[in-house]
């Protein structure tokens, strides 16, 4: 069997994790406190697959990697200009909200029709990769149902390596209680892969790489259909951000057992 993949990336962008995020409530619903206005990036567990994708395709020679993205075109652009710059990709965007405030099944509805779409998909190629979380909200349903919706019943979650033996098998680990893998095999394609963290670095700018993306994703912007999540009966009756406590002591020559007990205790207090 050739093992050649058309690999779905499924992602999108999220705030920079270094702004400050404020939950306000409108007329919509819950949003982000000027939302359109914050500093986006590919949401990181996304990037993850997507470095993993690219490395997969660069290994097995014919294989495609795409990645599909629901969020508002004008912060995707802004975005692509930098992620374009990494890895060689085709995109397929479909233009709506990315908030964290949107329903799981929504967002899955317009991946899997958006995916659908794909000319020259093969399906029985199909690896469907994401983030097995997300950083705007991180329910860990999407990837999950985008598979189910596509017919894709052989999943992994929390996947950190996947090597393809010669007969196209897939050896894949996932992570599991207690910092220990599970490995599982399967006969190949199609699976979906929610990522953790992989295994590979941020690739560096390539202008190159960059130049021959944007070829194809401003078009790509410019022709993207409405992804409308907006069917939902989905509400939320009170949102706040997580409290922060930070208190810092400055000691020295502390001998290791005492920092591990004043942690425990500071954790159960």
């Amino acid at each position: 069997m050739s093992n050649e993949f058309h690999i779905v990336v499924c992602g999108s962008i999220v705030p920079d994790p270094l702004q400050k995020l404020e939950p306000v409530q409108g007329p919509g619903g819950y949003a982000l406190k000027n939302e359109m206005m914050l500093p986006a990036v590919l949401d990181p567990w996304a990037g993850h697959a997507l470095y993993e994708a690219a490395n997969l395709a660069k290994s097995h020679p014919g294989s495609k990697v795409w990645l599909v993205c629901l969020g508002p075109k004008a912060k995707l652009q802004q975005v692509m200009m930098n992620v374009a710059q990494k890895v060689p990709f085709e995109i397929v965007v479909a233009d709506g909200n990315a908030s964290g405030f949107t329903d799981a099944f929504e967002t899955a509805s317009v991946l899997s029709r958006s995916i659908e779409a794909i000319p020259g998909l093969d399906r029985d190629r199909l690896l469907l990769f994401g983030g097995w979380q997300s950083a705007s909200r991180g329910s860990g349903a999407v990837m999950q149902m985008v598979g189910e919706m596509l017919g894709v019943t052989e999943q992994f979650q929390g996947v950190d390596k996947l090597t393809v033996g010669d007969d196209g098998s897939l050896e894949i680990m996932e992570r599991i209680e207690g910092g220990c893998y599970q490995t599982s095999v399967v006969d190949g394609a199609p699976a979906v892969l929610g990522w953790a963290t992989g295994e590979l670095p941020e690739p560096p700018n390539n202008p190159q790489v960059g130049m021959q993306n944007m070829q194809k994703i401003m078009p790509a912007l410019a022709q993207a259909k409405p992804g409308d999540v907006s069917g939902s009966s989905l509400s939320f009756e009170a949102v706040q951000v997580p409290a922060q406590r930070r208190e810092t002591r400055i000691v020295k020559d502390t001998p290791v057992d005492e920092i591990a007990r004043e942690i425990v205790d500071w954790l159960s207090a």
